[in-house]
Formats: structure tokens, sequence, C-alpha cells
């Protein structure tokens, strides 16, 4: 019985811990649907993303490997800005 102490008082104290709460993104478009459309406007390599609460933000290169960044709203998917390095 003693084998088992530690292995019950381990599930009791797992058990009572709170569960995790996730964000809940439901009304918000995901990373890919951003992704997609920075690759509309010309980004062909992504190198970085970021999620800032109310848009994406998507850096990259086009085809002629030039920096370009596309911020695209998290609700809507419109595009907010885009810059490009000429």
């Amino acid at each position: 019985m003693r084998k088992f102490a530690l292995p019950i008082a381990t599930v009791l104290v797992l058990g009572a811990a709170a569960p995790a709460m996730a964000y809940d993104t439901a009304d918000q478009i995901s990373m890919q649907v951003a992704l997609d459309v920075a690759t509309d406007l010309g980004v062909a390599t992504v190198s970085h993303t970021n999620f800032l609460g109310d848009e994406w933000q998507i850096e990259g290169r086009d085809r002629a490997g030039r920096w370009i960044e596309v911020d695209v709203d998290a609700r809507t998917g419109e595009v907010r800005n885009v810059d490009r390095g000429w």
C-alpha cells in the first residue's frame, strides 16, 4: 500500500489544480489566413510573424528578395499597412 501512496497523492494534488484557460480566438482570423493575405500581396518568403492582439504582422521577402512587412487586421483580415524595402 505504501508504494501507491505517493502516486495517489500526486494525482490528488494535480487534480485539484485549476485547469489552464485557453485564449479564445473564435472571432479572429488564424495565422494561416493572415499568411495567405500577405502572400497575395507579394510575400514570397516569411521570416517572422507577430500577433499583437488586434493585428498580425508578417515580415519576409518578395520574389525579388526585397524586405516586405504586411499588417493584417486580426478580426476582418483586411490589410492595414504594407511596408516595402525599395
